[in-house]
């Protein structure tokens, strides 16, 4: 049997997965400031709106976790 993987199905195991690692990545942010937890989070944000708004290409997630990161980290210098 050859079996097409099914892009939406795809997609949605990668978003699942990048909110899992999320959750256990900040889990260890225990001793960080706010500010470096705005930008760990705005580069995650950012580099998962990145694919998914280029289609997974590297350009859009890299260039969404730079952008994701540098407004986390100005949103976290606020607080």
């Amino acid at each position: 049997m050859n079996h097409k993987p099914n892009p939406k199905s795809l997609r949605r195991s990668a978003t699942t997965l990048a909110a899992a690692v999320l959750a256990l990545a900040l889990g260890g942010c225990a001793s960080m400031s706010q500010r470096e937890v705005s930008a760990a989070v705005g580069t995650v944000v950012g580099g998962v709106v990145g694919a998914a708004a280029t289609g997974g290409s590297t350009v859009g997630t890299v260039g969404g976790a730079v952008a994701g990161g540098v407004i986390g980290n100005e949103l976290g210098k606020r607080r």
